[in-house]
């Protein structure tokens, strides 16, 4: 029932956009059940890797709290000792990993198979044996499990979430102090990331702006859903958002972020609007440029962008103007039919 602006955000975001805390709740412990099983494989099964669960990592918008509805997918990362093995970086997306001399450790079996590649670690053969021992748990046996890209993908029939496992490995301290996770890359070799500097930055970046960011963030995702012709990918945006608050706080204005997402929605877009044919610097600091959109994408994304500012200014104009009922229905507009309809007289 929603009878006003603030009501009819207060229950789109907890009714739509955010996800459920119960099914959160369950979600975490059903990825804790599984990290149980995957750490018992080495010990049952000689043939896989050693792995180094202290470097286990859980990432991607679940974990960064950007998530929306539905809870369709949860990112996780498995570390693996190295055992002696080093690597050597062409890019930062294609890393080998070397295998020492006379080398006869569990990593053996995972060799690429390519001529003039056996010295190396195939992240593909890595990812098969993950889906292998995976297939073999007896409450996944109805589970679809398979290679997705980059990821063992295990697809459940008792929960409406996927797993997505990223087996990795620890680099120790480059030249610049700092240590990466090396992860598949998707053409048998390996790439690097580092997700705790996007959670890291995030998590500071929402604290200094009283904890209103994950809110407008969510939104904004949500919105990009919607059926269109041209969508900016979650990453790119999540980050672009980030970037914002980031000037706010630089700025001194982080005591003016708003709790109310409408007032957030239209100053973000605004920066949207300026920035979306600009440099969008790698929060993780591993590459520059992540806005890798051709010009076609950008300017339509800011059309996109325009359109929907338009619309959102008129919307906020009818709220000052007391029309409470235009305004929800020029927010319908932008958020799609999910968003309550004004039930007032």
């Amino acid at each position: 029932m929603a009878t006003s602006v603030i009501k009819a955000f207060d229950d789109f975001m907890k009714e739509t956009v955010n996800l459920d805390q119960s099914r959160v709740a369950t979600a975490r412990n059903s990825r804790n059940w599984l990290l149980d099983r995957i750490a018992s494989f080495p010990e049952n099964d000689l043939s896989f890797p050693i792995l180094h669960n202290e470097y286990n990592l859980n990432y991607g918008s679940f974990e960064r709290k950007t998530k929306t509805r539905p809870l369709d997918d949860i990112d996780m990362m498995i570390g693996i000792k190295a055992d002696g093995c080093t690597y050597i970086e062409t890019n930062v997306n294609d890393v080998k990993i070397y295998f020492p001399d006379h080398y006869n450790g569990r990593l053996n079996a995972f060799r690429h198979t390519t001529y003039g590649k056996e010295s190396t670690l195939s992240s593909t053969r890595v990812v098969n044996k993950f889906i292998k021992n995976l297939c073999e748990i007896d409450q996944y046996s109805k589970a679809e499990i398979k290679r997705t890209g980059e990821a063992a993908t295990l697809k459940l029939i008792s929960y409406e979430w996927n797993f997505d496992l990223l087996p990795c490995f620890m680099t120790t301290s480059e030249s610049d102090g700092r240590s990466y996770y090396l992860i598949p890359n998707g053409n048998g070799d390996w790439k690097k990331t580092d997700p705790r500097k996007d959670r890291a930055r995030l998590s500071s970046i929402n604290q200094s702006c009283n904890g209103y960011v994950l809110n407008v963030i969510r939104a904004f995702k949500y919105w990009n859903q919607r059926p269109y012709q041209t969508r900016l990918p979650s990453y790119l945006l999540e980050t672009m958002i980030s970037d914002y608050y980031q000037n706010e706080i630089h700025y001194s204005r982080s005591s003016q972020v708003s709790k109310y997402v409408d007032m957030e929605f239209i100053k973000v877009l605004e920066y949207l609007i300026d920035n979306i044919y600009l440099t969008v610097h790698d929060p993780k600091d591993i590459t520059y440029n992540i806005n890798d959109l051709n010009f076609e994408h950008q300017q339509s994304m800011r059309t996109r962008f325009s359109v929907t500012l338009e619309k959102a200014r008129l919307a906020r104009q009818y709220e000052s103007d007391t029309k409470p009922k235009e305004s929800i229905k020029k927010w319908r507009e932008i958020f799609g039919d999910d968003f309550p309809e004004y039930t007032g007289t």
